[in-house]
C-alpha cells in the first residue's frame, strides 16, 4: 500500500480548528450555488436577457458538470496532492463566481456558473474529504466531518434566505461577488492544512474520465429530466423513445456506459496500469454501507428541501425572506446535532446513531405529512423541522468517518470522489421523485375534485383537463385566482375551482412526503453495513481498515 506521510505535525487546537472552519466553508459555498438562485430565476433570467427556462438549464448543468467530474477530480487529488487540488479548484471556483458575477448573457453565465464553478467543484469536494482524514486523527473524524457536513447541508436551507435577501435588497450578482471574496480567504488559510504526500508519476486515465464522466452525466440528466419527461411513461407533450419516456433510456445508458468504466478500470489493473477508482473499493463492506446511507441521507434531504419551501412560499405565500427563516429550526438542529453527537456520546455506536437518525427523519417527516391542512400557518412545519434536522445532523456525524475508515487514509481522496459522485445521485434522485410525485398527484386529485363539484360546469371541467395534460402546475391561490380572473370565470365556479386546488395541492405535498416517509424505512435495512464501532477505537472488536491492492 502506497505510504502515508503527513507534511507536518498534527494541528496544534487553533491549527485545527482554523482547518475545520476551512473546509466547512468551502463544502458550504460548494453546496450553496445549488439552492441559492432558485428563488431568484426570474431576476437573474430578466437580467442576462434569456428565460426562466435558460437559467434552469444553467443549474442543471451546473449539477451535471460536479456531478460528471467528481472521480476524476478525486484522481487529480491523488496525483498532484490534495491540498494542491483544493487550492487548484478554489482558483477556477473563484474565476467562475467573478465571470458569473459581470455576466451580461447566458452564453458568459453558463461558462461562469455551470462550466468553471462545475469544475472548481469536482477538485475542492473529494480534495475535502480527504484533507480531513490527513487533518485528523480517527477519533477526531467524526466531529470534523459532522461539521462540514451539516455546513453543506445548512447551506441548502439558507441558499433560498441568501438569495432572496441580497435579490431583493440589492443583486443576484453580490452573491456570486462576494463567493470570490470567501474563496480569496479560503485559499489564504490552506496553508495550515497538513496534507499527504502526491503520488506523483500516477498519469490520469482519460478513457476512464470519459467514460465515468459520460455515464455519470446521463443517469444525472436522467434523473434530472424525470419530473418533466416522466419517469417511465412519457407526459404529454414529453418525448417518446419506443414508446418509453427518454428518462429510462438515459438511466440505462448511464448505467451500461459506468458499467464498461469498471471493466476497462480492471483491464487497465491487470496491466498494472493507473485507474481512477478501483473497483475493489466497492466490495468493503463497511465503505458500501457507508456510501448506500449517504445516498439515502441526501434523497431525503432533497425531497425535504424540495416540498417544505413549496408549502411555504407557495401554499401559504410566503416570500422568499421568509421562508428561508422557517427553515433556520432544521439548519441549528441539524448543526448542533452534529457536532455534539461526537463530543457528548465519542463512543457511541455509528451503526447506532445512523439508525436513530433515520429514524429521527421519519418521524419529522410523517409528522410534517400529519400537520399538513387547510387553514394551517408556517408554524406547523417547525418542530418536524427540528426532527429531520436532528436525524440529518446524526447522520452528518458518522458516515463521512465510516466512509473514509473503511479504507487506508491514502484511499481518502477515491472515496471523497465516490462519496459526493453518491451524494449528487441522491440529491438529484430525492428531488426528481418528490416532483414526480407531487406533480402526478396533484394531477390526479384537481381532476377528480373539479369534476366531481358541482359548482364547476363540466364545460370548465373538460377545458381545463384538456388544457392542462401534461400536469396541473404548482401553483398559488393568489396566482390561480388571476388566471382564472383572466380566463373570464365567474363565481362561484372561480372559488370552487381554487378550492379544489388548495385540496389538491395539498394531497400532492402529502403524497410526496409519504414517498419520504418510506424511502427512510428502507434507509433502515442498510445500516447493518455501518460498523458497531468508532474507528480507531482501539478494541478487540475493531476491523482494521480493508487493504485495497495497491497500484
Amino acid at each position: 500500500m502506497v505510504a502515508v506521510a503527513r507534511t507536518g505535525a498534527a494541528p496544534a487546537a487553533m491549527g485545527a480548528r482554523s482547518v475545520l472552519v476551512t473546509l466547512a466553508s468551502a463544502q458550504f459555498l460548494m453546496t450553496l450555488d445549488s439552492s441559492v438562485m432558485n428563488v431568484s430565476i426570474a431576476t437573474v433570467a430578466a437580467d442576462v436577457h434569456t428565460t426562466v427556462t435558460g437559467i434552469q438549464t444553467a443549474i442543471t448543468l451546473y449539477t451535471l458538470v460536479m456531478a460528471a467530474l467528481m472521480i476524476t477530480g478525486a484522481r487529480v487529488g491523488a496525483i498532484v496532492g490534495r491540498r494542491r487540488a483544493f487550492a487548484l479548484g478554489c482558483v477556477v471556483y473563484a474565476v467562475g463566481s467573478f465571470t458569473t458575477a459581470i455576466a451580461p448573457s447566458l452564453p458568459v453565465l453558463l461558462v461562469g456558473w455551470s462550466v468553471l464553478e462545475g469544475i472548481g467543484a469536482a477538485l475542492i469536494m473529494p480534495a475535502i474529504v480527504a484533507l480531513v482524514a490527513s487533518n485528523f486523527d480517527r477519533s477526531e473524524r467524526p466531529r470534523a466531518y459532522g461539521l462540514v457536513a451539516a455546513s453543506g447541508a445548512i447551506a441548502v436551507a439558507a441558499g433560498p434566505l441568501i438569495g432572496g435577501l441580497l435579490t431583493t435588497y440589492a443583486s443576484w450578482r453580490w452573491v456570486f461577488a462576494g463567493e470570490v471574496v470567501i474563496v480569496v480567504v479560503i485559499l489564504l488559510l490552506t496553508r495550515r492544512m497538513a496534507d499527504t504526500r502526491p503520488s506523483g508519476a500516477g498519469r490520469l486515465d482519460l478513457v476512464g474520465t470519459g467514460l465515468s464522466a459520460l455515464g455519470l452525466a446521463l443517469v444525472v440528466l436522467g434523473i434530472l429530466r424525470a419530473g418533466t419527461w416522466g419517469f417511465l411513461t412519457p407526459k404529454p407533450g414529453a418525448p417518446s423513445w419506443l414508446g418509453l419516456s427518454p428518462v429510462v433510456w438515459l438511466v440505462l445508458a448511464g448505467g451500461c456506459t459506468l458499467l464498461l468504466f469498471l471493466l476497462w478500470e480492471r483491464r487497465r489493473l491487470a496491466r498494472g496500469a493507473d485507474v481512477l477508482v478501483e473497483p475493489a473499493l466497492l466490495r468493503v463492506r463497511y465503505l458500501r454501507g457507508g456510501l448506500v446511507s449517504f445516498f439515502f441521507q441526501y434523497l431525503l434531504q432533497a425531497g425535504l428541501f424540495f416540498t417544505v419551501p413549496l408549502f411555504l412560499s407557495v401554499a401559504l405565500g410566503l416570500s422568499a425572506v421568509a421562508t428561508g427563516v422557517r427553515i433556520l429550526p432544521l439548519s441549528l438542529a441539524l448543526l448542533l446535532t452534529a457536532v455534539g453527537v461526537p463530543r457528548l456520546f465519542p463512543h457511541a455506536s455509528p451503526r447506532r446513531v445512523v439508525r436513530v437518525g433515520f429514524l429521527a427523519l421519519f418521524a419529522g417527516i410523517v409528522a410534517l405529512a400529519a400537520s399538513l391542512d387547510a387553514g394551517v400557518g408556517p408554524e406547523v412545519v417547525t418542530w418536524p423541522l427540528v426532527l429531520a434536522g436532528v436525524g440529518v445532523g446524526a447522520l452528518a456525524s458518522q458516515l463521512g468517518s465510516v466512509t473514509v475508515s473503511a479504507v487506508g487514509d491514502d484511499r481518502s481522496s477515491e472515496v471523497g470522489g465516490l462519496q459526493n459522485t453518491v451524494t449528487n445521485l441522491g440529491a438529484s434522485m430525492g428531488t426528481a421523485l418528490a416532483g414526480a410525485v407531487l406533480i402526478s398527484v396533484l394531477t390526479t386529485s384537481f381532476f377528480t375534485g373539479v369534476e366531481n363539484n358541482p359548482a364547476v360546469p363540466p364545460s370548465v371541467s373538460s377545458q381545463a383537463q384538456v388544457k392542462l395534460a401534461s400536469g396541473v402546475p404548482f401553483v398559488s391561490d393568489k396566482d390561480l385566482g388571476a388566471a382564472l380572473d383572466k380566463a373570464g370565470v365567474q363565481e362561484p365556479t372561480r372559488s370552487a375551482v381554487i378550492d379544489e386546488n388548495e385540496a389538491a395541492r395539498l394531497d400532492g405535498l402529502r403524497s410526496a412526503l409519504a414517498v419520504l416517509a418510506g424511502a427512510a424505512l428502507l434507509s433502515l435495512f442498510v445500516t447493518r453495513g455501518i460498523p458497531r464501532r468508532q474507528p480507531g477505537a482501539g478494541t478487540p472488536q475493531d476491523e482494521p481498515p480493508a487493504e485495497v491492492t495497491s497500484r
